[in-house]
């Protein structure tokens, strides 16, 4: 019954105040909002902070909710400008908050995100540049044109100050590993580049999925119908009007390091099922000069049924600075099969084909010519075998992406229609079984969007 009165004391004092535009002003009998205890949120206007014989309450005036706030441990009581007048750097408790509510645009260490220009927070002259107040203020009412949310009444007023006061640790953090390496004879850790996409286009980047991190693959290739060739492509919107073969899959970061994965592409490419496995030995973000992954995948069509082929991946990866990255990918397939297009949806249309050995050596490059949108460009040579499965060139990508927060779209133009690891080499000339359709003329289009749920 304690909360009940609270709220009715506060929603009446909360009315009276908005029919005498209370606010902070004293009304006619002389009350102020802090004589009743009372302190308003910045931004919000549904919720309010209240003190009530030495405790502290937030009440949701809109969801009718009151909630006790148990403040940190030693936390400062006297404030200037929403700044303790200790100063940010003695607030507790902030990197747990910082994790679960920031660090998917900011990075897990706080030294920002590639692809969404944000800060590095270890960097002395950013440290430099800020005030506390600056800090705070960012924190709760968002930055405008960016991003960045406002976070006053979706975190407590004591949960903003230990972010701020976490952010502003990791200046005497940077300072300290500066001061480290100039006396060890090396530079500080330079910045990377963050893939937005687990591909490049079908070529894999390799990037190190978050730990727990869910996300979702889906591909899209018009491979029936040339963007280029023919009459009437406009009419045909370049052969988007035309039949497309589209897959998806999911994949699951289990440790920071090691994740899986598993993939379904349409009946009218045979219809595999692809389950990987993959780890980053690794990682530049770690400090290693490169990325390194390995990957183990097994494909069987008709759902997993027949034509199985296993897949060996090496991941080799280099940033260029924080705008570009290149790629380089042998693979090697055990029992790889002709790519085939069947007459309709029964599984005898899907025959039994004879398997082959072979050896690609995939090449790519990503460079963002802004900070959410990159060019991309990839080659996949067959080396051994090609002929058999009907490959007479190369299959080759190229398009521009995409990159917002967790999502990244890529639209370009292909040669190749498969998107599984034994099949992404072969092109539509081996699809339609017409050795002149993976010419220029032949390229049509084809999309991926990548989407992370958490």
């Amino acid at each position: 019954m304690r909360a009940y009165r609270i709220f009715f004391l506060v929603t009446t004092t909360v009315v009276a105040g908005t029919c005498g535009t209370f606010n902070d002003r004293s009304t006619a009998g002389g009350t102020t909002p802090a004589d009743l205890g009372i302190s308003f949120i910045p931004g919000s206007t549904s919720t309010l902070r209240m003190e009530r014989d030495g405790r502290t309450y937030e009440v949701d005036v809109v969801a009718q909710t009151v909630r006790e706030i148990d403040p940190p441990p030693g936390a400062p009581s006297s404030q200037v400008g929403g700044v303790p007048a200790t100063g940010l750097s003695g607030q507790p408790g902030g990197a747990p908050v910082f994790a679960k509510n920031c660090a998917t645009c900011h990075g897990a260490d706080a030294r920002g995100v590639a692809g969404l220009r944000t800060p590095d927070f270890t960097d002395p002259k950013i440290q430099a540049s800020l005030k506390d107040d600056q800090i705070v203020t960012t924190i709760e009412n968002g930055k405008p044109g960016t991003m960045m949310p406002a976070w006053a009444g979706k975190l407590s007023q004591q949960q903003i100050l230990a972010v701020a006061g976490y952010l502003r640790s990791l200046g005497t953090t940077g300072l300290q590993a500066q001061g480290a390496s100039q006396l060890a004879g090396t530079k500080p850790h330079p910045h990377i580049y963050e893939p937005g996409d687990d591909s490049v286009f079908t070529l894999p980047t390799g990037r190190r999925l978050d730990a727990h991190g869910l996300y979702v693959n889906f591909t899209h290739r018009f491979a029936f119908d040339p963007a280029f060739s023919g009459i009437a492509r406009g009419g045909a919107l370049l052969g988007l009007d035309g039949f497309s073969l589209s897959s998806f899959g999911f994949r699951y970061g289990v440790t920071k390091n090691f994740s899986v994965s598993i993939f379904r592409s349409p009946t009218f490419i045979s219809r595999p099922i692809q389950m990987m496995g993959a780890y980053n030995f690794l990682s530049e973000s770690d400090g290693a000069p490169l990325n390194v992954v390995g990957r183990f995948s097994i494909e069987g069509q008709n759902d997993f049924d027949r034509n199985f082929a296993k897949n060996f991946e090496l991941i080799l990866s280099r940033s260029l600075g924080r705008r570009a990255q290149l790629y380089f990918v042998p693979t090697f397939s055990l029992g790889a099969r002709h790519l085939f297009s069947p007459s309709s949806y029964s599984s005898a249309a899907i025959p039994t084909l004879p398997g082959y050995n072979t050896f690609s050596t995939g090449v790519g490059g990503a460079f963002d010519i802004r900070p959410t949108v990159a060019l991309v460009a990839e080659v996949i040579p067959t080396l051994v075998n090609g002929a058999p499965l009907g490959i007479h060139r190369p299959s080759y990508s190229f398009g521009i992406q995409k990159k917002i927060w967790r999502h990244a779209f890529t639209f370009g133009f292909t040669n190749s229609p498969a998107t599984t690891v034994s099949a992404r080499a072969a092109t539509r000339a081996a699809f339609l079984n017409d050795p002149g359709a993976d010419t220029p003329q032949g390229l049509f289009i084809g999309f991926d969007l990548t989407r992370q749920f958490f």
